[in-house]
This record gives C-alpha cells, sequence and structure tokens, in this order.
C-alpha cells in the first residue's frame, strides 16, 4: 500500500506550527530569564535610585487632552478586526498553497486600464481589499489624532522619554508594574510603544506590502527586483510585530485593572464596572466570526460581484 506525499503546503503548516511551539517555549524561557534578572537588578541600590528619579511617566505637555475619546474605541476595534484577517489572509499567502480559486477583475466597470486585469488567487484578492480598508481605518485614525490633540498623547516631545521607558520595563519585567493613569496619561514605554506600532510599523507594513501587490508595475524602474526581495523580507517581521504588541497589550490590559482598562479603550468612561468588558467580549466574538467566516465559498461569491471567478 503506497503512502501519499505530504504537500507542499501541509509540510509548510506542519512547520509553522513547530515554529511556533518552539517559540512559545523560547519565550517563556526568556520570560522568566527577564523576570529574575530585573529582580536582581532592581535589589541594586543605585538601579532603585534611578527608578526613583524616572518613575516611568513623563508629565503630558500643556494643553493634553484628558480621556479617550468615542471615535478612539471604535479605530481600536476596527484595527485589531482588519488585523485578524490580515494575520489569517497572510499565512494562506506564505503557505503558497494553490489558491481554492481565481479572480479577474471586470474591465468594463471603472476603473477601466489599458492593460489586461491580472489573475489574482481569491487569498490575494481579499487580503488587498483588507489592507485597504485597514489602510482607510489608520489614514483617518491620523487625521483624527492630529485634529484632536490626541496625538500629544502618543508622540514623545521630551528626551526624558527615554530613561523614564528604560525605568517602566525593568518595573514590568519585575512584575512590579509601574504607577500610571492611562486615562490621563500613559506610561513612557507604553508611549513609545504607541508611537512605533502608528508611525513606524504602520508605514513599513503599508509600503512593503504595497510593493509586493499586484497594482505594483511590473516593469520600468520601479520593478526592481531586489526592492520586492528586501519587502519581502520586512512584511512577515512586520506582522509578526504586529501580533506579539497585540498579545503584549491585551496581557497588560488584563493584568492590569482590567474593567477600568477596558471602559477606557470600549466606552470612553473612566469606571470600573462591566459594561466596557461586555463590549471587549463582544468585539472578541465578531473577530472570532469574521475568522470563520472567510472562507473561499463566501468569498468567491463576494469576488464575483466585481469580476470573473475560476476555480
Amino acid at each position: 500500500m503506497t503512502q501519499t506525499k505530504p504537500s507542499r503546503a501541509a509540510e509548510w503548516w506542519r512547520a509553522q506550527r513547530t515554529r511556533v511551539l518552539w517559540g512559545t517555549a523560547i519565550a517563556l524561557v526568556v520570560f522568566v530569564i527577564a523576570v529574575v534578572v530585573a529582580r536582581m537588578l532592581r535589589g541594586i541600590p543605585a538601579v532603585e535610585d534611578f527608578i526613583a528619579e524616572y518613575p516611568g511617566v513623563v508629565p503630558p505637555p500643556e494643553g493634553t487632552p484628558v480621556g479617550i475619546p468615542a471615535w478612539l474605541g471604535w479605530q481600536h476595534f476596527l484595527n485589531a478586526f482588519f488585523l485578524v484577517l490580515l494575520v489569517k489572509t497572510g499565512l494562506e499567502l506564505r503557505s503558497k498553497r494553490r489558491p481554492p480559486g481565481f479572480w479577474t477583475r471586470d474591465n468594463s466597470r471603472w476603473p477601466r486600464t489599458k492593460r489586461p486585469p491580472r489573475r489574482l488567487g481569491i487569498w490575494l484578492w481579499f487580503h488587498l481589499w483588507v489592507d485597504a480598508l485597514w489602510v482607510l481605518t489608520g489614514v483617518s485614525y491620523v487625521v483624527l489624532l492630529f485634529a484632536t490633540g490626541q496625538w500629544l498623547r502618543i508622540v514623545p516631545t521630551d528626551w526624558a522619554v527615554v530613561p523614564n521607558a528604560i525605568s517602566a520595563a525593568l518595573q514590568y519585567a519585575s512584575l512590579d508594574w509601574p504607577t500610571e493613569d492611562s486615562w490621563i496619561v500613559y506610561n513612557a514605554l507604553q508611549q513609545l510603544a504607541y508611537f512605533a506600532i502608528v508611525f513606524i510599523a504602520s508605514p513599513l507594513a503599508i509600503l512593503t506590502g504595497l510593493r509586493l501587490s499586484s497594482v505594483w508595475p511590473v516593469e520600468g524602474r520601479l520593478a526592481n527586483p531586489a526592492t520586492e526581495k528586501s519587502a519581502r523580507a520586512l512584511h512577515y517581521p512586520v506582522m509578526l510585530f504586529f501580533v506579539a504588541f497585540t498579545f503584549v497589550h491585551v496581557v497588560l490590559v488584563l493584568t492590569t485593572g482590567a474593567l477600568r482598562k477596558l471602559n477606557q479603550m470600549y466606552t470612553s468612561r473612566d469606571t470600573d464596572d462591566w459594561l466596557g468588558f461586555i463590549v471587549f467580549a463582544l468585539s472578541v466574538v465578531v473577530m472570532a466570526a469574521g475568522w470563520l467566516l472567510a472562507k473561499p465559498p463566501l468569498l468567491k461569491r463576494i469576488a464575483a460581484t466585481s469580476g470573473r471567478v475560476q476555480g
């Protein structure tokens, strides 16, 4: 009796599971080492003096708004929802598994192009659409951020943010959380992390994704293979950074006054009742439903409304 050789995609998914298991084990070891080292450092008088001088929070500039507006809560949910779908489709694309279907744009509709439309795998088609929605959400977020003054909460304006961020990291690592009130001001480590996500990681994800997408010219100077190789080398690590940030962010929210933090994020109220948790739980249900519903049969039906679907 002959055995069926595992497909390339099956081998890729098996390799990913192995990597996740090894990654989890390594992360746990690194976490334990970090806690031990941080606690040892905090036993040194000079380190304790450093933390006393730089407690982890930089006073916000004058005019910084207090509180988290409702639009920020909606942005928080939409960004998380689109990120979930981008991770799902991104993993499908990296598996190099044959797409379950192909979509070709109907060039008789607007916008028309001189060149014939390219045929896209159904996962790539969906990935590009989610990307577009995520970018639109991000642009509206940045516009509102500067229009309402909320940028003052996440953009560092004082070099004291650096030693304070180191201090906050030591306090987190030693499991002795820094004292802060995120309704008024984020601690320095949070501020740097949010700044990195909004102004560094997000633009990197957009630019590298654009270079790898079907909208990028296939001829001319812009079609340099070296830039494609660089984009491919950066795009996946950036996604992993988003996933790692989200994991740490959720863990810290749930372990540092979950009810109050969830109310601040999802109901724009500085209180500790259960409403914020309920809204958060419903948002998780919606994200899980999006992950489960994003399957080829449904995607093909949606794609067929704007072009020809084969397979």
